[in-house]
């Protein structure tokens, strides 16, 4: 077993506090959901533990101080992702727990797909797909022009890796060396209602092809995921990527279930039904 790995499974205790974190980022989502009585649920759930080591392991306080020039910046490139960041908002204390269920209405600041400028600690817009690496990409470099040492994170869902735009970035990151990047890959195997329409594996294969380093972990599997940002401090002239494979809807048995789990609509007398499985699951 290498140091990375010792590090995270020694780490007992954190991860435990960690599983209690990513539990009221689903309490969070459902309550969201349930408010709109529908939403991207499915992926949200799914990326629970991710977010949960990202915010609440990885960042700092001064990583959470929006002012902060050079802080540690996380680009959300899966726009439609929002009901999980507005989750990790609540938990934060960034916006209060009692606007979640206006998530997707009229004038409320939690939409359905991330604007950048309506709530601080969003940092692109993500509506259209494959624009995320390419952002980040770009302030990567610029950290390294500005001589920041902080580290870039950017979410890429694998449906955009059917774009052309993903590529070039990814191909200008490992061209410029960009050794603060790490790309993690949120592999849950869906788009649009259905399965992927373009095969795209082995996607270790194609980062490491266009000369990144990689790694394949659970992406609900918190242990894995503290290993990963582990093996992600270490600088070694290249950019990271980390896919993840995930479980859309994970924690509700009902919603891992659905054969079209990318939005999810739920009858209102369901909902209740919906918040009980949540605990008896997962408490």
């Amino acid at each position: 077993m290498d140091a990375v790995a010792r590090t995270a499974e020694g780490n007992g205790a954190e991860v435990e506090r960690l599983r209690k974190i990513a539990l009221n980022l689903r309490r969070h989502m459902v309550t969201q959901a349930k408010g709109k009585g529908q939403g991207y649920l499915g992926q949200g759930l799914g990326m629970a533990d991710f977010l949960a080591a990202l915010y609440f392991h990885e960042f700092s306080k001064k990583d959470l101080d929006f002012q902060v020039a050079d802080r540690k910046r996380f680009y959300l490139s899966t726009g439609h992702y929002s009901i999980a960041l507005w989750a990790v908002f609540a938990e934060l204390g960034l916006i209060p727990e009692a606007s979640l269920p206006s998530y997707g209405a009229d004038e409320s600041p939690l939409e359905m797909s991330t604007m950048e400028g309506r709530l601080p600690g969003v940092e692109m817009t993500g509506g259209s797909l494959g624009h995320g690496l390419g952002i980040a990409t770009g302030a990567a470099l610029a950290y390294r022009l500005d001589g920041h040492e902080s580290t870039i994170h950017v979410e890429v869902s694998d449906g955009e890796l059917q774009e052309g735009s993903t590529w070039e970035a990814a191909n200008t990151a490992a061209a410029f060396k960009l050794e603060n990047l790490v790309c993690w890959v949120d592999n849950n195997g869906i788009q649009a209602d259905g399965p992927l329409v373009v095969p795209i594996d082995p996607i270790s294969g194609r980062f490491t092809a266009f000369g990144w380093d990689t790694m394949d972990i659970d992406g609900n599997d918190l242990r894995q995921l503290l290993a990963a940002f582990e093996w992600a401090h270490v600088r070694a002239g290249k950019p990271k990527a980390v896919i993840m494979r995930t479980t859309p809807g994970k924690g509700i048995r009902r919603v891992e279930l659905r054969d079209r789990a990318h939005f999810v609509r739920i009858d209102a007398q369901e909902w209740d039904d919906v918040a009980r499985e949540l605990e008896i699951e997962n408490v």
